[in-house]
């Protein structure tokens, strides 16, 4: 499976942006798939992640009522739509999708996720 992340841009604060993962290869694991993202100097921090079955969605409190995630089933595609955008979410966004996923799984670890999309930049201007 391969994920390519895209959409990212220059936006003010209260702008918005929809990022993109699309997957490829072999049948894209229909499990779950995660948001991340990465500012400089700090680790890489979880954003949005949703299980396909059941479909829950679990979000950082940062980001609560400001992103949501969709997907077009049609296009192996998942979305990420972020609203009233702050200077503080200016990071590289990755997406990323296990190959499995247990019951009880943490959409919020790291290690949760087997595949990584290359990231894609977003820069908040103030």
């Amino acid at each position: 499976v391969q994920l390519q992340a895209s959409g990212g841009g220059l936006v003010q604060t209260g702008g918005s942006l929809t990022l993109s993962c699309a997957a490829s290869g072999r049948t894209f694991s229909r499990y779950a798939l995660g948001w991340f993202r990465q500012a400089p100097g700090k680790e890489r921090e979880f954003v949005v992640g949703v299980t396909w079955s059941g479909r829950n969605t679990y979000s950082a409190d940062s980001v609560k009522g400001r992103f949501t995630i969709s997907e077009d089933n049609a296009k192996n595609t998942v979305y990420l739509q972020m609203n009233s955008l702050k200077p503080e979410d200016t990071a590289v966004y990755y997406c990323a999708a296990p190959s499995s996923l247990v019951p009880g799984a943490d959409l919020s670890d790291r290690r949760t996720y087997t595949y990584w999309g290359q990231g894609t930049q977003v820069t908040v201007s103030s």
